[in-house]
């Protein structure tokens, strides 16, 4: 590029200088197709240049042409920088050269070089198509030429294209022509005459060859077709022939498909098919003939009764000039068929019918026709299989629908009815009607309510309007048989009607109390809910509800034992020289209350007397923890000891109740203590009032155990072995306990151990109190606990009692308990 944009300058440059330009110009010549740096002259030699001076005259060569396809090296040589394609540069012309410029500096020169391109045999002949096709009519007289496709050698001189050969055949030969300029064409000449139906198509091959050393050649695939001439008339496969159409066939339907065949070619063999121009009318409205297809279809309606056999002539004609046609004649026999479905009309129709209806009541009258004759009109009915309905025979094609089982809404609201008609023929048709039987409701279902019976807790001292429960019940009927109203059945509590404590929302079932609930009267109750449906008659369904009241701390412990006034307080005494230890009496309280909330615990309460005496904190005994003087011995200047007893239960918050003790010193023996048991204390010596209790306890003791062991025995033979029983006064030891007293009271526990701890919880404190004490097995800590409570016993004189576990343990001779929340299970008290 460097050298196309200096050139006009250097031209430029010279035509104001003075230059020394040869006369003559170097030549030269070179093959095409040369390598680059392929050597064309030693330019620097040929000007009589050594190799040093020519590159000092700095030696170059330019192309007059926009191709650079030589330069010069270092040592002036000539040489080729790029191949050169002789056919591209000039193309067809024989002679071919390139013009270059050398130019020399110091002096400034141009010297003018030829270089003359030689052609070499790098091109073999080309034909324009690789196929060539050529047509020629069967009828062409032998001696025709048919021009064909001259082959192109870019190469020149004894390189370009010298002559043409066919492949062998024995129709065809070739000639070769040569023009005013030399060049060469061949020429098809036919030699025999040629039969389009013996051979329609020939393939020869057409060769070009050049004169190159060595030659090369082109070939070309000459592709022969003979053109037919209309020389054969159209051929049916089957001249004559008999098919079979079934009536009623619909329009479109095929009845045959013919064939014929034409050996011509090209519109000579091209067929179509037509009716003869004789055939009748009544043909031509029933049936059609495709032109191309040869197809024969139904346009019209075929019916047997018309008409059982059709005569039909088909023509096929060519496509030549002048056409030539066959014919065929087709016979079509028309096969009758049963062709008329049975038609099933649905007179009438009950619905709803009520769920309640009777076996053989009438739904709906159905009737039945078939347009067919004979067996092909004979109809019979048939409902689906699966429904409790039936079909009777009426009279004739009339038939009715009678219900033939139990109908239930609930489980099935609607049928679908298929009543399906078939007649006799061959094959059978049949036809359906489809209708629906709904049923209406009636009032069969009595409510449910979603449980059994339901358990609810309330605690006591509720607001009235408290809702406590929702008792819920479901219909399956519907509409008014299915709402649903709410009602407690009237019943009395204690007196009073139940309507006085709960309210039960009619509509949805929300019971609420109406008053406030206490437990010490009253810890459980029942109440009877109806739900009743708005059907006629209308039906109804009971519920208990049980409902059980849970305790509150709200009553503080009351202390029952020693007796006493509120005004005085206790006054208790001791003897006169009593030990450390003594036991004055023991304080015992209840707690209307139950559970833990009926746990008590004893304590004196600060004060100045009340570090002389202790009082078991869960037994209530009341012992003396210091010696106690008298006036005379302590110089005290009243008679007596003060304090306050605290008795505190263990609900939340806790309440407790006090009662102030006084406690003298008599001088003379104690009377009858009204103590539950005198327990001797170590170190104390034995009086004559002593020995006389021991030997006393003795004999009861001695008695007691014998007493036992006979209830023992009874318990043994009366339960099978039974373990423990239960009387007024005391346990025996084993898992059943039982309590007969003067109204043989009977009271039965089963456990899974040892019973620690026992609480009698039932109705509402009353004067009169039973004492029950707890036995153990071998294996238990003895316990002192007493338990004051009267049972309550219900309507069915049976009381549901709770028994809590306690355990108990020993240490330093004090009996200290504590409670487990684990139950123990439930036991009844049952007045016989």
């Amino acid at each position: 590029m460097e050298r196309r944009r200096s050139w006009p300058v250097l031209c430029l440059a010279l035509s104001l200088m003075h230059l020394s330009i040869a006369s003559g110009e170097l030549r030269y010549s070179v093959p095409e197709e040369q390598k680059p740096g392929s050597v064309v002259g030693n330019i620097a030699r040929d000007l009589g240049l050594s190799a040093m001076r020519s590159a000092e005259r700095k030696l170059q060569v330019m192309s007059e042409s926009n191709a650079q396809y030589f330069e010069v090296n270092p040592n002036g040589v000539l040489i080729i920088r790029e191949t050169i394609d002789r056919e591209r540069i000039c193309a067809l012309s024989s002679a071919c050269s390139l013009h270059l410029q050398i130019l020399l500096e110091n002096p400034l020169e141009i010297q003018r070089v030829l270089v003359q391109i030689d052609d070499v045999n790098d091109n073999a002949p080309q034909f324009p198509n690789v196929n060539s096709s050529l047509e020629i009519s069967e009828a062409a007289a032998p001696g025709t030429r048919f021009r064909l496709e001259s082959a192109r050698d870019p190469d020149v001189g004894s390189n370009s294209l010298r002559t043409y050969s066919l492949s062998s055949s024995d129709y065809f030969v070739l000639n070769v022509e040569t023009k005013s300029d030399g060049s060469k064409f061949p020429e098809l000449v036919l030699e025999k005459a040629v039969d389009r139906e013996a051979q329609a198509a020939f393939s020869l091959l057409l060769t070009a060859v050049d004169g190159g050393q060595p030659e090369k050649s082109g070939t070309t695939l000459l592709l022969i077709k003979i053109l037919d001439v209309n020389d054969n008339a159209p051929v049916f496969d089957e001249p004559v022939k008999r098919v079979s159409l079934l009536e009623n066939s619909p329009p479109g339907t095929l009845v045959t498909k013919l064939n014929a065949t034409d050996v011509d070619s090209g519109i000579n063999g091209k067929i179509s098919y037509l009716f003869s121009k004789y055939t009748p009318e009544r043909i031509l409205k029933m049936f059609s003939v495709d032109s191309k297809s040869g197809e024969i279809r139904v346009v019209g309606d075929v019916d047997y009764e018309e008409a059982n056999v059709y005569d039909i002539t088909v023509q096929a004609r060519d496509g030549g000039s002048p056409a030539m046609e066959g014919s065929c004649n087709i016979k079509v026999e028309i096969i009758d068929v049963n062709d008329n479905t049975p038609e099933v009309t649905l007179t009438s129709l009950t619905s709803p019918i009520q769920e309640d209806a009777e076996t053989g009541t009438v739904i709906a009258l159905i009737s039945a026709k078939d347009l067919d004759s004979r067996d092909n009109g004979k109809v019979t009915l048939r409902v689906s299989p699966g429904l409790p309905f039936k079909l009777k025979s009426a009279f004739g094609e009339h038939y009715t629908l009678v219900t033939d089982g139990r109908l239930d809404r609930e489980v099935i609201d609607e049928y679908t009815v298929v009543v399906t008609a078939t007649d006799s023929g061959s094959p059978p048709l049949s036809s359906q009607k489809t209708f629906a039987v709904r049923l209406s409701d009636v009032n069969d279902n009595a409510p449910v309510f979603s449980q059994n019976s339901y358990s609810v807790d309330v605690a006591e001292n509720n607001a009235p309007g408290t809702p406590i429960v929702t008792v819920l019940a479901s219909d399956p009927d519907v509409g008014d048989n299915a709402r649903l109203s709410y009602s407690i059945l009237p019943t009395t509590i204690h007196g009073s009607p139940i309507s006085s404590y709960v309210y039960i929302n009619p509509e949805n079932g929300n019971i609420f109390t109406m008053r406030s609930l206490d437990y010490e009267q009253m810890n459980a109750f029942k109440i009877e809910v109806q739900v009743r449906d708005a059907g006629t008659p209308p039906l109804t369904s009971d519920v208990t509800v049980h409902v059980f009241v849970v305790d509150q701390n709200d009553n503080p412990p009351v202390i029952l034992y020693p007796t006493h006034s509120e005004d005085e307080g206790l006054r208790l005494t001791v003897p006169h020289g009593a030990p450390v230890g003594h036991r004055v009496n023991k304080i015992v309280a209840v707690d209307p209350d139950s559970g833990h909330n009926a746990w008590l615990f004893y304590s004196i309460a600060p004060g100045d007397d009340s570090s002389l005496f202790h009082i078991e904190p869960h037994t209530g005994e009341l012992r003396t923890a210091q010696k106690l003087m008298d006036d005379e011995q302590g110089g005290k200047t009243h008679p007596a000891y003060n304090f306050i007893v605290v008795v505190r239960d263990n609900g939340q918050p806790a309440l407790s109740t006090s009662v102030s003790v006084t406690v003298t010193i008599e001088e003379k023996s104690p009377d009858k203590s009204t103590d539950f048991r005198i327990t001797p204390h170590k170190g104390t010596g034995m009086t004559d009032v002593t020995l006389y209790l021991i030997i006393s306890l003795g004999c009861v003791t001695l008695v007691s155990l014998l007493t036992m062991v006979v209830l023992l025995v009874r318990c043994i033979r009366h339960k099978g072995g039974s373990m423990c029983c239960y009387s007024r006064t005391g346990f025996r030891s084993r898992h059943s306990y039982q309590q007969r007293a003067h109204k043989d009271l009977h009271l039965q526990l089963n456990t899974d151990g040892p019973i620690r701890y026992m609480e009698v919880v039932g109705g509402p404190q009353e004067p009169h109190t039973r004492t029950y004490r707890p036995c153990y097995s071998t294996l238990s800590s003895r316990s002192d606990f007493v338990f004051v409570k009267t049972p309550m016993l219900s309507h069915n004189n049976t009381l549901n009692m709770t028994l809590t576990r306690k355990h108990l343990m020993n240490s330093a001779n004090e009996v200290r308990a504590y409670s487990s929340p684990q139950p123990i299970r439930f036991f009844t008290v049952e007045s016989h």
